[in-house]
């Protein structure tokens, strides 16, 4: 077999066969196929696509070039949950301990974030002494005795998604369907979930930015997870304005905690209680939608979901006393109001370019070697549709530097108010079972 002929035939427009991907595979991982052809066959499956069986065999080909982690060890249907990221996007924070809850067990393997604020680890190391440098044997304990916890991912965890990635972000071929859908996949399937629950954002904020794009995305993903034998669905929720009303870690932690009392943003909550309802009821813990929504309200409203939140960080070594005493999270020393210049209704606001301007002040990582600042940060005051008056103020900014002239001019450039009434985005557009 050989590469130029693999290439040919791709280029060509003809179906590669499994034993064809898994070569191209495992030799890009080893070393013997040079970057050089592999841009190549990249650059061809960009213009031609792939057929469903190819985009599952490149997926499965991903997950075998390195770690998979077992978790039979764990009692009941493990559901994963990913999200295609976001601006404020808290989900995990508050889905993770919700569905616990209701006895779903929740085994999270989980990254730190580049982008506009940290990721779930960053967010959860807000909590002074929480870590998630566990052994896999305490991490399996840990999930059958409290049904969650969270480890960081193993560095060699689809090691060819990781090559191939490296090269499509330098070759321009970032954007094709099959390729990101295989890549998130793959990653999800190493991490040992019986089931898994996608959602797929759309909008300014979202890696894809149009509905059509995201279907399609949607549906790959769901194909490939059940053409792999994982019961796989998604959800296509909205990022055309932040999600919530918290741009930053600690900020993020404390939205996450209200939200698991039932004081937290309308939209946030509506989404985690539509996400946690279909892993609820993969997990065969509800025989509806309908009855696994009422289970995971019925546990915010007990408190068992707090309740849960404070042993997983307990469990993994955190000051769990951060939930009732939420001024325990770190604190940023200069707290400045984005006031609103007229009278009027929001009509957009550009969630990518907000987030650009949390990580203006030190909420995400502009690369790899950047340093979080946990403290600051975003705090939204008005959505899009909300009425506002001049010096109301739109946004808080949490800093720890005193002059935020740059964050502001950003913030005022991607805060529209005009003086028509403006209507509030749908939140949730579908829902895709196959």
């Amino acid at each position: 077999m050989r590469m130029v002929d693999l290439i040919e035939k791709k280029r060509d427009g003809e179906k590669l066969s499994t034993e064809e991907i898994q070569f191209i595979v495992n030799g890009y991982t080893e070393g013997t196929i040079p970057d050089y052809q592999v841009s190549a066959f990249t650059m061809a499956v960009f213009f031609n696509g792939m057929t469903e069986s190819e985009t599952a065999d490149l997926t499965m080909a991903m997950v075998k070039s390195g770690d998979q982690i077992d978790l039979s060890q764990i009692e009941g249907i493990k559901v994963d949950k990913h999200s295609t990221g976001g601006v404020g996007d808290t989900t995990t924070l508050v889905l993770g301990p919700l569905v616990a809850a209701v006895g779903v067990p929740v085994a999270k393997m989980s990254g730190r974030g580049l982008g506009h604020t940290g990721g779930t680890i960053d967010k959860l190391e807000a909590v002074e002494g929480f870590h998630v440098e566990i052994e896999n044997q305490e991490f399996i304990d840990l999930v059958n005795k409290n049904k969650i916890a969270v480890i960081g991912q193993s560095g060699n965890l689809t090691p060819a998604d990781k090559k191939l990635y490296s090269l499509r972000d330098v070759t321009a071929t970032v954007n094709s369907i099959p390729m990101i859908a295989s890549s998130i996949m793959s990653k999800k399937i190493a991490a040992g979930a019986d089931a898994i629950v996608l959602d797929v954002k759309t909008g300014a904020g979202a890696f894809m930015k149009t509905i059509d794009d995201s279907r399609d995305l949607a549906h790959a993903m769901v194909r490939i997870g059940n053409n792999v034998g994982r019961q796989t669905m998604a959800i296509i929720s909205d990022m055309s304005q932040p999600l919530g009303f918290a741009i930053g870690n600690a900020l993020e932690v404390k939205e996450a905690i209200d939200t698991l009392k039932g004081e937290g943003p309308e939209d946030l909550t509506e989404l985690c209680l539509t996400l946690g309802s279909h892993m609820v009821y993969l997990a065969k813990k509800a025989n509806s939608l309908e009855e696994a929504r009422q289970l995971l309200e019925n546990v915010i409203k007990d408190g068992s979901a707090l309740e849960t939140f404070k042993l997983f960080l307990a469990s993994q070594g955190g000051d769990a006393s951060v939930v009732d005493q939420p001024e325990k999270l770190p604190q940023a020393k200069y707290i400045i109001e984005l006031e609103a210049k007229e009278d009027g209704y929001v009509k957009e606001m550009v969630a990518d370019e907000i987030g650009t301007a949390a990580m203006i002040l030190g909420a995400g990582r502009a690369t790899k070697e950047s340093t979080i600042d946990l403290a600051v940060g975003l705090m939204l005051r008005k959505k899009i549709g909300d009425k506002v008056q001049k010096g109301d103020s739109l946004v808080t900014i949490y800093s720890n530097f005193e002059n935020v002239d740059a964050v502001k001019q950003k913030l005022y450039e991607n805060i529209t108010v005009t003086s028509e009434p403006a209507k509030a985005p749908t939140l949730i557009y579908e829902e895709i079972t196959e």
